[in-house]
């Protein structure tokens, strides 16, 4: 177990150089069972179109956007936006969320912050809304609930999500 001091984690913006960590954070994303014993096999990420999308050519289109956690020097979760047509995907002006965090820094507020953070930076520059896919047995579909979010309907099959932040009504919190 990974113990954290609260001003151990800072939180701040991608740098262009650490871009590649974002198919890292994306692999962390894939939901995975709390009974599955085996290892998500990497290629998962590159050959679903959807799943590429959240991170081939990042940082070239205007709505990108990521924010990185970091403990002890090291980045240890991320959450990024774009308006591609990858999963959570709701239409071409609504940036969807990508998050997640290494599984030994998981549960401990980090992510709460980060996805924070990142719905106020976006309510600044004037979105109106933001959207992301979930696995419909992903126990983080609590936290999305609490930090605005709602169920809008199934997102790409019956084993997801799609859900909505108005940007408007979303919990702003300490950044």
């Amino acid at each position: 177990m990974v113990i954290i001091e609260d001003d151990a984690v800072a939180i701040r913006p991608l740098r262009p150089e650490e871009t590649p960590l974002l198919e890292d954070f994306l692999l962390e994303a894939v939901y995975v069972p709390e009974d599955f014993t085996g290892q998500v096999p990497r290629s998962v990420i590159y050959e679903d179109p959807k799943c590429r999308a959240h991170f081939e050519g990042f940082g070239t289109l205007p709505d990108d956007r990521a924010l990185v956690a970091e403990v002890n020097g090291r980045v240890v979760g991320a959450c990024w936006v774009r308006t591609t047509e990858g999963y959570g995907h709701l239409d071409a002006s609504t940036p969807a969320f990508s998050i997640s965090l290494y599984r030994e820094y998981r549960g401990r507020g980090i992510g709460t912050r980060l996805l924070r953070r990142m719905l106020q930076e976006l309510r600044e520059d004037g979105y109106a809304r933001a959207s992301l896919g979930v696995a419909k047995a992903n126990r983080a579909v609590r936290l999305y609930e609490r930090m605005g979010f709602r169920i809008v309907g199934d997102g790409v099959d019956e084993t997801e999500w799609l859900m909505v932040c108005d940007l408007q009504d979303a919990p702003a919190g300490p950044r």
